[in-house]
């Protein structure tokens, strides 16, 4: 089992910044990638940015090229997400997420193996 545990969320104004953690333990021998998924009240929940493991490739999601960042400090198995130019539209709870698949397959097919436990990120306008 991985074990991913999220911290960084909160409440910002329109163009304000975060940055989410998400520290990862356990089996981690068994994960090629890692990332961050959205999801909005009443939506489903989308894909963001994903890493892979060694943090060599990075995949994002177009609405937020440009704006957030997503890196990963190895030698801490813990994945950032920085948030730059926030907008009432990136509003949701945020989810980390670890995969024993490639970083370009989680873009793509949305699907983790492991998840946290979310954390929300409100935007105000």
């Amino acid at each position: 089992q991985v074990q991913l545990v999220e911290s960084g969320g909160g409440l910002v104004q329109t163009g304000g910044s975060l940055r989410l953690s998400c520290a990862a333990s356990g089996r981690t021998f068994s994960i090629y990638g890692m990332g961050w998924f959205r999801q909005a009240p009443g939506q489903e929940r989308d894909f963001v940015a994903t890493i892979s493991w060694r943090g060599f490739s990075t995949y994002y999601t177009d609405s937020v090229k440009d704006r957030f960042t997503i890196s990963k400090n190895n030698a801490k198995n813990t994945v950032y997400l920085q948030m730059n130019n926030l907008k009432p539209d990136d509003t949701a709870v945020y989810y980390c997420a670890a995969g024993k698949t490639t970083a370009h397959n989680m873009s793509v097919t949305g699907r983790g193996d492991y998840w946290g436990q979310g954390t929300q990120v409100t935007v105000s306008s």
